[in-house]
């Protein structure tokens, strides 16, 4: 048998081993010292014959440091100056890049914006909301209000007089509503709570006679000076003992007050009869005039009354 040599195979050529961390770290301080002493690099490198001249006082600044550096790091630092390695040159201003630019700047402008948003949000909603609400209020709140209250007064009421005026408000007030009049159909319903109210309230009507206060009132009507109206002020007193504020037309000028005390106008014999009641001893012994009963809307009186009321004297 022949034993047959076999060459061995060309060994490969070493790999060049990777740039050390380090030896780039001290390029790129290589550089930045050389921007640091801007005037000598501008010096040393427009002499091109001179780079060995700033590499060696490049050098002698290291050794100051107690860092040795080689002449390779120390050359290629310079390289990378010339070449602008390690400068960052911002990109064009690009579309693309402005699109970047703005969604890296998101949580600035994105918290207005979303609270922008938010805020359209809320303000169409409350929009609905509101028109949806009024349109609930009259379609179905006002109407079943003026439904619900009519009734109650009917149950209440002893004279076909408050029936008729409770059904004229109930047809005001829904055709208010049916016309979106909201503000007639409400007041609609306004009133014939008040008219349930006063259908409900039970008070006499009695003679007021404390001291200091004015019992009667003679005034003279304007119209015919030589006449006297005979006025006995009077207030309500309910069920507890209180006295009931109630809604008074004047006869002198026609205008309404919610008040207290005001005064009825009287026979001048009722009004003679009252005056010598207090005479005798400044106690009215039968104050009361009138009463008013659940389900009625005014006072019966004991006397017959020429009717009218004044509240300012």
């Amino acid at each position: 048998m022949t034993d047959t040599a076999v060459a061995p195979a060309a060994a490969a050529p070493p790999a060049q081993p990777p740039a050390q961390l380090d030896d780039v770290m001290l390029a790129m301080d290589v550089v930045d010292t050389l921007r640091h002493r801007e005037k000598l690099t501008e010096r040393e490198l427009a002499e091109g014959d001179r780079e060995e001249d700033l590499i060696e006082r490049l050098r002698e600044i290291y050794r100051n440091q107690g860092i040795t550096v080689s002449d390779e790091i120390l050359k290629q630092g310079v390289k990378a100056l010339r070449e602008e390695r390690f400068v960052y040159k911002p990109p064009a201003s690009t579309l693309r890049v402005k699109l970047a630019r703005l969604y890296v700047r998101r949580g600035l402008w994105g918290k207005w914006a979303l609270g922008a948003v938010a805020a359209l949000g809320i303000g169409t909603g409350t929009l609905v909301y509101q028109d949806q609400a009024a349109r609930t209020e009259l379609t179905t709140t006002i109407p079943a209000s003026l439904t619900q209250i009519a009734a109650d007064i009917n149950r209440d009421a002893t004279v076909d007089a408050i029936r008729a005026r409770v059904a004229g408000l109930v047809a005001d007030g829904q055709s208010a509503a049916r016309e979106g009049k909201a503000e007639l159909a409400r007041k609609a319903v306004a009133d014939l709570a008040q008219l349930r109210d006063d259908v409900r309230s039970e008070y006499d009507v009695r003679v007021v006679s404390r001291p200091g206060e004015m019992t009667g009132i003679i005034r003279g009507p304007n119209r015919n000076r030589a006449a006297n109206n005979y006025y006995l002020v009077v207030e309500a007193i309910g069920r507890d003992g209180r006295a009931l504020s109630r809604a008074i037309t004047s006869e002198e000028d026609g205008s309404t007050s919610v008040v207290s005390k005001w005064a009825v106008r009287v026979p001048e014999s009722l009004f003679d009869e009252v005056r010598r009641d207090k005479a005798t001893d400044g106690i009215i012994k039968n104050a009361t005039l009138g009463h008013k009963a659940r389900g009625q809307l005014e006072p019966t009186w004991r006397v017959a009354l020429p009717g009218g009321a004044i509240t300012r004297w």
